[in-house]
């Protein structure tokens, strides 16, 4: 756990890629990380791609963009398109397994996981972006998995901590297996 990170999390408008960005970051606060989190997303809100930027470092921040991608998080297709070429030399792009990877760097870690498949299982597809939380610090290791549940509890509505808890606790399931 001694990396920076530069990571972006992106998917589709409604997805929750900017709340878990946001989770991240508390997360990563609690650890005692110095972090900056930021968020675009397209004027049509609901179905436009949006990301996350989660700056999370030992030392000071000087800048509020990512400049040098190490983790990508791509919830679809056109997240992928549009924001995988950011993802930095030697970085690890983490996906939904019906993704195509293709066009990618040749010496990109493709983390291919069934995101869509396991929240169907779970019956609330709107904890996907928790899941991939699970997932992506399992693989990356940045944060201990009680600042995460802390920072989920505090985020999410109460009548959802449950599934977000499921959720997350299937996440690092598969991380652990695809790690």
């Amino acid at each position: 756990m001694n990396k920076d990170w530069e990571l972006i999390i992106s998917g589709s408008g409604g997805q929750g890629a900017i709340l878990a960005g946001i989770i991240l970051a508390e997360a990563a606060l609690a650890e005692g990380f110095n972090v900056i989190q930021t968020q675009s997303y397209g004027p049509e809100a609901r179905g436009g791609a949006s990301r996350s930027e989660v700056l999370i470092s030992h030392g000071e921040l000087a800048y509020p963009k990512v400049q040098n991608c190490n983790f990508l998080v791509a919830m679809t297709q056109e997240s992928l398109n549009k924001y995988g070429g950011l993802l930095g030399e030697g970085g690890t792009l983490l996906t939904d397994r019906d993704i195509d990877t293709s066009a990618l760097r040749e010496n990109t870690k493709i983390v291919s996981a069934p995101i869509f498949a396991t929240v169907e299982k779970l019956e609330r597809p709107m904890v996907a972006n928790v899941l991939v939380l699970g997932i992506l610090n399992t693989v990356a290791g940045i944060v201990q998995p009680r600042h995460l549940e802390e920072a989920i509890r505090a985020r999410v509505p109460a009548s959802t901590v449950a599934v977000n808890m499921k959720a997350l606790e299937e996440g690092i399931r598969l991380g652990r297996e695809l790690a």
